[in-house]
């Protein structure tokens, strides 16, 4: 059986069962011709996995069928149902799932935020370089604290949380690249370690982490999160384990889709606290004790909630039926 001659012939019928299953009514008499379609359909996908595995043909032809089959099977579910099912199982599990991958990006950016640091603070002339003494004083004393109010509240927290989410959705985006994430989290963690030893050699470095604690809690965690993302990403096309590497990277790309929803919603709780709370005139306890808080809202979430889904047997994917079936592997 030659497989183009196989799909020029049948591709007609499988075009009308596409048709069928995207119309928004369908009589009666559709409605028998979009099941017979299905199962003719199944007959043929089934006949060309049998003699040439999987192929672009036979996922073109799976998509179709599962199309169909949602048709005619789909049950109406109540949305609230489907936001608990979300919140509750999938993204935690998601969160979950990437939780390593979280801990080596967060481990490059310290240690390269460290490392950034010592380099600068070794070299005193290298701050030459970002501007005159005038101007690094200037920044250390007054610049750097000054930023946090240079707007209004709400202003600054739809800028920060904009900034950042901008940075999360390169990591997300090219992830599967395998370098991009990492070239964020060096530029992130190299200007960090530079601020810190402009305000060191200031005698302010103590301003640098009171000033960054508040929301940087959170709003660094997140972009680890972004960033290990896009290495679980990648590590699926370079290690596919048994699944084919198409199947690993897509599963792993709906992963990366749900865990960019959460990043979303923990970086505008970051934003909040940026734009709202660290530059007010409160004591330091209380507002790095509400980022730690926040942070700890994540943490709980990820971890404790993430684990007992993943213990239920979510894995962060979606639904069987959402997702389309696959060959079953023996792992």
């Amino acid at each position: 059986m030659d497989i183009d001659a196989y799909t020029r012939a049948h591709h007609g019928e499988w075009q009308r069962v596409r048709e069928l299953s995207r119309s928004r009514r369908l009589s009666g008499a559709q409605s028998d011709e979009l099941i017979a379609g299905y199962q003719e359909g199944a007959t043929d996908l089934s006949a060309l996995r049998t003699t040439y595995g999987e192929t672009s043909e036979t996922t073109m032809l799976s998509v179709v069928l599962s199309q169909a089959r949602m048709r005619f099977t789909r049950l109406r579910r109540n949305p609230l149902l489907s936001l608990r099912e979300f919140f509750v199982e999938q993204l935690p599990a998601a969160l979950y799932r990437v939780r390593w991958w979280t801990l080596i990006a967060a481990l490059l950016t310290i240690g390269i935020g460290v490392f950034s640091y010592l380099w600068h603070m070794s070299n005193p002339a290298i701050l030459q370089f970002y501007g005159t003494q005038a101007n690094l004083q200037q920044y250390a004393e007054e610049d750097f604290i000054n930023y946090y109010s240079e707007f209004s509240e709400t202003e600054f927290a739809a800028r920060v949380f904009t900034n950042n989410a901008f940075i999360a959705v390169q990591c997300i985006a090219f992830g599967i690249t395998g370098l991009w994430p990492l070239v964020v989290i060096i530029q992130n963690a190299v200007g960090l370690g530079m601020s810190a030893a402009v305000l060191a050699s200031f005698g302010h470095l103590d301003a640098f982490f009171l000033w960054i604690a508040p929301h940087g809690l959170l709003e660094m965690t997140m972009v680890f999160v972004a960033a290990g993302t896009g290495f679980a990403v990648f590590w699926s096309l370079i290690v596919p384990g048994p699944r084919t590497r198409m199947e690993a990277l897509g599963r792993a790309g709906r992963t990366l889709v749900i865990v960019a929803v959460g990043t979303t919603i923990f970086l505008f709780i970051s934003g909040l606290v940026e734009g709202f709370v660290t530059r007010q005139d409160w004591p330091w306890a209380v507002k790095i004790g509400i980022g730690a808080l926040a942070l700890a809202s994540y943490l709980t979430y990820a971890l404790v909630l993430g684990r007992r889904a993943h213990r239920a047997g979510h894995d962060g994917d979606l639904r069987e039926s959402e997702a389309g079936y696959t060959r079953v592997h023996a792992d």
